[in-house]
């Protein structure tokens, strides 16, 4: 039998080796520990310090909470970046703050462009103020100004900077009306996406460039919106995703296990279908429902056990409570972390 003939079994046997926990030696499980992203986006934190706001252990220790997150087993910190926002926060210089404290404790950083002057998801993608006027051709320039100032900032603080989102949570496109994203049609979203995807790889060769939608479980929206992005030849190296499987709706908090279900499913059929890695960017729980939270993150992290090309999976603003900020999705209690984030451990 030849190696044409072998091939086959051979490459099936190595895909059920990665797979099987039994066949890893002790050194590959130990590259897992240390390849995959266990996170947690703190943008909030330094504005949640200025209001007097403390965070502390289990044990009631007074801690930093970028330390706390290590102590609590995040190797990853994520932090968004705002163009020109109120009272400077997740602007430039509030976030090379935050890189910093991460960088000294070892960790990773994702940074996370929303290019607007505040909150950019499904449902708003606005055009920051000094952006207003401008064409497309401006507008893209613009992006790949942005994106070169503030990671050039970060770099010449000798920031390493791990990966960068082009835009959060972008199935509807961006800076709109010019960039929105919708039926067949791509807009000009796919020349703003490059203009800011081609300026990190200058400053950062080897960061990891990150497409990034909602709904990791609706297979429908995210079957169309990468299948629209390939043919539109938006460039990017990994699938980032959010799930928030219990949010509120109909006067209750739903079961959460349909929709973590089918995202872990759709985890792999991405990777499949577009061959590229795949990492949750955003994963949240209700904060009143911390065992349920606290299954839930061990079910995605057992579903996508021995998968390398799952890259990760990080708390969107764990540190957050209702008393302090308004969120309710958080995975603190009176400052304190609840037992949500023991699956890290």
């Amino acid at each position: 039998m030849n190696i044409k003939t072998l091939l086959p079994f051979i490459c099936f046997a190595l895909l059920f080796s990665c797979k099987a926990g039994t066949s890893e030696t002790p050194s590959d499980t130990e590259k897992k520990v240390i390849t995959f992203a266990k996170g947690a986006d703190i943008s909030w934190v330094t504005e949640m310090e200025s209001k007097g706001f403390k965070f502390y252990n289990a044990a009631g220790e007074e801690r930093e909470c970028t330390a706390l997150m290590a102590e609590l087993g995040c190797n990853t910190v994520r932090l968004r970046v705002w163009v020109n926002p109120e009272g400077g926060w997740c602007g430039k210089d509030d976030v090379l703050v935050k890189c910093r404290r991460a960088q000294a404790l070892g960790m990773r950083i994702m940074i996370d462009f929303h290019y607007g002057d505040s909150w950019c998801d499904p449902g708003k993608q606005p055009v920051p103020a000094a952006w207003k006027n401008y064409g497309p051709q401006q507008m893209a320039q613009a992006v790949a100004d942005h994106t070169r100032d503030v990671l050039g900032c970060l770099k010449n603080a000798g920031i390493d900077v791990t990966w960068v989102q082009v835009g959060n949570e972008v199935e509807n496109g961006m800076l709109w009306e010019s960039g929105r994203v919708k039926g067949g049609e791509a807009g000009n979203f796919a020349s703003y996406f490059n203009a800011g995807a081609q300026v990190v790889k200058e400053l950062y060769p080897d960061a990891v460039v990150v497409l990034h939608i909602s709904n990791a479980w609706k297979n429908d929206t995210l079957v169309w919106f990468y299948d629209l992005m390939k043919t539109a030849g938006v460039n990017y190296d990994m699938i980032g995703l959010s799930l928030y499987p219990s949010y509120w709706e109909n006067g209750e908090y739903p079961d959460w296990q349909p929709k973590a279900k089918a995202s872990v499913a759709n985890f792999q059929l991405l990777h499949i279908n577009y061959g590229k890695p795949v990492m949750l960017v955003e994963f949240g729980m209700p904060a009143s429902q911390d065992e349920a939270s606290r299954d839930c993150l061990q079910y995605i992290m057992d579903g996508v056990a021995g998968f390398d090309w799952f890259k990760g999976i990080i708390l969107w603003e764990p540190e957050s409570e209702h008393s302090r900020n308004g969120y309710d999705y958080g995975a603190f209690k009176d400052g304190k972390p609840t037992i949500a984030m023991d699956p890290f451990k």
